[in-house]
């Protein structure tokens, strides 16, 4: 079977390896044979060399979906035939973190595709606990989103009740989309989402999110004024990895609001303690998800609540695995979600 692996930066080699098959199984196992793959932005520092805890070689994927191949002795979770993605974290269950359920933090966690070989190939093995099996009517592009939208799950989760609630997000990228539209899902009374791209807001507004703000444009005090008027907003996300952008949402949050942090910051920002202090502010962090989020992110896309159509930018083949990055690479400002087909 066909495997593509990172082997160093910028680098993607691609492997023949003898075919998974039932026989490898596992009676808790499940073969999956993948067939569509999502590049994510933290596989796109991987590939630049800029992800601190990639570990070359390493086989690409961890937003993907597939067949269900065959299934062990003990599975009760799928059968062959069904429509399946799954978690890429790998835990240890023993850690303080672990027995207390947040394994999504568990002090030995292994990100497939990072830390881990991930599902870049044609058939992968999964265990019957982190496998999500998705309704049959169910896309294959779709089932290799759950990954993202599950992030945007859980995030929306770490604001607390956000019913009537006005609430910015800051980036409009593919996962601060996905928070905005799971923060409307959890009843947020209004939105506002922020980006210095036009296209972006533009995806942002076809995917049900009204509320748009170019801060390359008009500042977002200015914006904000606009939008809620006197209201202000009481929670926020932060989606960009920018300083400016964290900063101004703290200076601009009414006191006693929550603001999480879901990006990944190339650099440590320099908050303003101020405002974090004397506005008493809860500033948070989000960490992937736990299966729960997979879960809601199926139900939630499959009752319409979630649109993924307008995110799915541009396709490419297996073979042109290298040829993606470097497409990402060259039009960052137009590529939203990037999937690899194996069908192809």
């Amino acid at each position: 079977m066909r495997q593509a692996v990172l082997t160093a930066p910028e680098r993607i080699e691609f492997r023949e390896v003898p075919d998974l098959t039932a026989a490898r199984l596992g009676e808790d196992e499940i073969l999956i044979r993948v067939k569509k793959i999502g590049i994510c932005g933290s596989e796109i520092h991987s590939y630049r060399g800029e992800h601190p805890a990639t570990y070359y070689p390493v086989v690409q994927g961890h937003e993907y979906s597939g067949i269900v191949a065959a299934v062990g002795s003990r599975v009760t979770a799928c059968k062959p035939g069904d429509k399946a993605t799954a978690r890429p974290q790998l835990v240890c269950g023993r850690c303080a973190p672990c027995r207390r359920g947040q394994y999504n933090v568990c002090e030995n966690l292994r990100v497939q595709a990072f830390q881990a070989d991930g599902a870049a190939q044609d058939y992968f093995i999964v265990p019957q606990d982190r496998l999500v099996r998705l309704p049959e009517t169910f896309s294959l592009e779709y089932g290799a989103m759950i990954e993202p939208a599950a992030v945007g799950a859980h995030a929306a989760s770490r604001a607390g009740d956000l019913a009537g609630r006005n609430v910015v997000v800051s980036g409009a990228g593919t996962i601060g989309n996905l928070v905005a539209q799971f923060v409307l899902a959890r009843g947020a009374r209004r939105v506002l989402i922020t980006d210095v791209s036009d296209y972006r807001l533009e995806i942002a507004r076809k995917c049900g999110i009204a509320d748009t703000l170019n801060v390359a444009k008009t500042p977002l005090k200015e914006g904000i004024k606009e939008v809620f008027g006197d209201e202000g907003f009481q929670a926020a996300f932060e989606v960009a990895g920018v300083e400016s952008s964290v900063r101004a949402l703290m200076e601009c949050a009414e006191k006693g609001s929550t603001i999480v942090v879901v990006a990944v910051f190339a650099k440590d920002p320099a908050i303003s303690m101020f405002h974090l202090g004397e506005h008493e502010l809860t500033l948070a962090g989000t960490m992937m998800y736990r299966h729960e989020d997979y879960l809601t992110a199926v139900e939630e896309i499959s009752s319409g609540k979630i649109t993924l159509a307008p995110l799915v930018t541009d396709r490419f083949p297996f073979a042109q695995y290298d040829e993606a990055y470097r497409f990402i690479a060259r039009n960052q400002e137009k590529c939203m979600k990037v999937i690899i087909d194996l069908e192809q």
